[in-house]
């Protein structure tokens, strides 16, 4: 059997079984298997490719420098706990780092018919994207594992610590708050 495909079938726990072993094919099977969702949560928390992929790469180092710090017998999935871990990471990251804001109005000069609308696209995402990093961190990070990372509301609720209804006020509270801001920014009406 090769040994990369034995690593590929066994799920998280028994790869931290094997990583708690010494094995670095366990370690590297879990690294590749969840390095990408680990790192879109960090650059969404911190706005920047190369920091983003440090504190993957940090979080993975301290999952291998201690690998009993996730203890399968707590009822917490591997993947709910490390979202944790790269977002305790990201989150102090951030208080070191003051965040580059960016413009509060982008402008691009092409006259490319077709691109307007694709560079429209992505002004729009931009200035959802500012807002949704001046939420207060709780909100951002209900948006972030709900609508981005696609977790179920349990899932993030356990993430950020709080019980599903106060998640889904989280939720309520940013949609509103995002709402009004991008009403605000498009020039139309209040509250």
């Amino acid at each position: 059997m090769n040994m990369d495909t034995k690593f590929f079938n066994l799920d998280d726990a028994s790869l931290i079984c094997q990583i708690q072993e010494g094995s670095h094919e366990a370690f590297s099977a879990l690294v590749n298997r969840h390095s990408n969702r680990f790192y879109r949560m960090a650059y969404r928390l911190v706005s920047n490719k190369d920091d983003a992929e440090d504190i993957v790469q940090e979080a993975f180092l301290k999952l291998w420098d201690r690998p009993n710090l996730w203890n399968p017998g707590k009822g917490t999935n591997f993947t709910t706990w490390f979202y944790r871990v790269v977002i305790n990471l990201s989150l102090d990251h951030r208080k070191k780092k003051k965040m580059i804001r960016l413009p509060e109005d982008i402008e691009f000069a092409d006259e490319t018919p077709g691109v307007e609308v694709l560079l429209d696209v992505h002004q729009k995402q931009a200035v959802l994207e500012r807002f949704i990093r001046e939420l207060p961190e709780r909100q951002q990070l209900a948006v972030n594992l709900c609508f981005y990372e696609g977790l179920s509301n349990n899932e993030a609720a356990q993430i950020i610590g709080v019980k599903v209804k106060a998640l889904q006020s989280l939720v309520m509270r940013a949609k509103t708050t995002l709402k009004y801001n991008v009403k605000r920014y498009l020039g139309g009406g209040s509250r």
